[in-house]
């Protein structure tokens, strides 16, 4: 919180519970930074910033590079010396992480690690600007979803990585009550106390990934305790994972609730993208300079297109980064009637993590969205043959699953797949259970690749 000397200093704005946050706030320059962040943010809310914005920002991002050993090779910032340097590779970042860090910042004011999808550990440490200005962008998108009478529970990770973090600053930002319960915190919290938690806070809207939704799911139902669990819950705030429109409207219809896609980005970026009152995914260009890598090399963000998604992250102070190659395949445009101007972003996923079956070539996520609008399992294996010449779907039954209604279903997933992605499985299979690691989420998992097993000739 803001301490009572600092409110001296402060005195020329009053302080609300939407500003009395504890995003490390602890001296007069930091609040100012931070009024000038909130300022901006809900200035420009909902509108499409133009080249008069970006320069002078990209100015200060290009000089904040060039302090760091993978950019000190630069020469002055111009537009044109912009356009003409490459992209930055997430492996490059990856293999040599220190190298895009300024130096003399120590660890900074928080430190973090990411293994994302690749499973290598990248140091990430955040100064204070970079921690104040992502809550404050977050924020005020959110504040179109959230309400100052929500109770809020984080069932995400809040060790090393910075997203439970986030969702806590952010609560803290509006003046939300919430609670951090992270279910595979061992020895402090487990579903039992989670639901003991649930029955105290009743919470409104419930901040998870995907898999994490799942499994909690499940147990509820098992147990015969999911109508009360969800009696009070309004909104499914989903992230950590690319997740699908038919996995959000499956979890919506379990627990009676609105689930949205809450938002899109990773350690390395900050946030980039954060939902609407629609459900809709919507691009945070004040924060953020992006473009597209296509066929033809790197161009402007369209009004509609599709590509991988590079992007100059406006407010990394820690850890500039410029042109950066996220490797996730985007869909830019669509209607919103929220009246947002910024682009709706569809995410999906990364091109490295397509599968290859008999000349097909699929992403997880297209796979994902069969399984969950063609059934009601509650999580899915793709077993493949080495050679690709082989594919199995092993879905996962519900609690409350009819087994004699299997034929019939795997008929509908035969068919769906065949319509959607051209392909028809060797296979189509029921489990009572599959193995955590395919569904636990975030930290858990490294995203849907955990979906995918190849097998070998003696086990097809």
């Amino acid at each position: 919180m803001v301490s009572g000397d600092r409110r001296a200093m402060i005195d020329a704005r009053e302080l609300t519970p939407s500003t009395e946050v504890t995003v490390l706030i602890n001296t007069a320059e930091r609040w100012k930074r931070f009024c000038a962040a909130q300022d901006e943010a809900r200035a420009r809310m909902g509108i499409m910033p133009g080249l008069d914005y970006y320069e002078p920002r990209l100015r200060e991002v290009w000089q904040r590079a060039r302090r760091t050993p993978a950019y000190e090779h630069l020469c002055s910032y111009s537009a044109a010396a912009f356009q003409e340097i490459r992209s930055t590779s997430k492996d490059e970042l990856k293999a040599t992480p220190w190298n895009y860090v300024v130096p003399q910042t120590g660890p900074g004011a928080k430190y973090y690690e990411t293994t994302g999808t690749t499973g290598r550990v990248t140091p990430t440490p955040r100064l204070a600007d970079d921690i104040i200005l992502n809550v404050v962008s977050v924020g005020e998108a959110w504040r179109r979803v959230l309400s100052p009478d929500d109770r809020v529970i984080i069932l995400l990770p809040s060790d090393v990585v910075p997203v439970a973090d986030l969702v806590a600053g952010v609560c803290e930002y509006l003046g939300i009550p919430h609670t951090r319960a992270y279910p595979f915190t061992t020895g402090i919290c487990d579903w039992d106390r989670i639901i003991g938690i649930w029955r105290h806070l009743r919470p409104t809207a419930m901040f998870l990934a995907p898999g994490v939704a799942m499994q909690f799911t499940r147990l509820a139902k098992r147990r015969g305790v999911l109508p009360e669990l969800r009696e009070p819950v309004q909104r499914m705030m989903l992230l950590g994972e690319v997740n699908t429109a038919p996995l959000r409207r499956r979890l919506g219809q379990w627990w009676d609730a609105v689930a949205h896609d809450a938002s899109y980005g990773s350690t390395e970026t900050g946030t980039l993208a954060a939902t609407c009152t629609f459900g809709q995914l919507h691009l945070l260009p004040c924060a953020n300079y992006f473009e597209l890598a296509t066929d033809a090399g790197l161009v402007g963000l369209p009004a509609e297109g599709r590509g991988r998604l590079v992007v100059t992250p406006l407010n990394l102070f820690a850890r500039p980064v410029l042109r950066l190659d996220t490797g996730d395949d985007v869909t830019i445009g669509g209607d919103c009637d929220c009246g947002d101007a910024a682009p709706i972003v569809s995410v999906g996923g990364r091109g490295t993590d397509m599968v290859h079956v008999r000349g097909t070539s699929m992403s997880v996520r297209a796979i994902e969205e069969v399984v969950y609008s063609a059934s009601s399992a509650t999580g899915y294996l793709l077993e493949i043959g080495a050679d690709g010449g082989y594919a199995r779907l092993v879905l996962e039954r519900d609690i409350d699953w009819d087994r004699a209604a299997e034929p019939g279903l795997a008929r509908r997933v035969l068919a769906a797949t065949s319509d959607a992605l051209g392909l028809s499985w060797d296979d189509v299979v029921f489990v009572n259970s599959l193995p955590e690691t395919t569904k636990a989420g975030a930290s858990q998992k490294s995203w849907k690749r955990s979906n995918v097993r190849v097998l070998d000739g003696t086990q097809q």
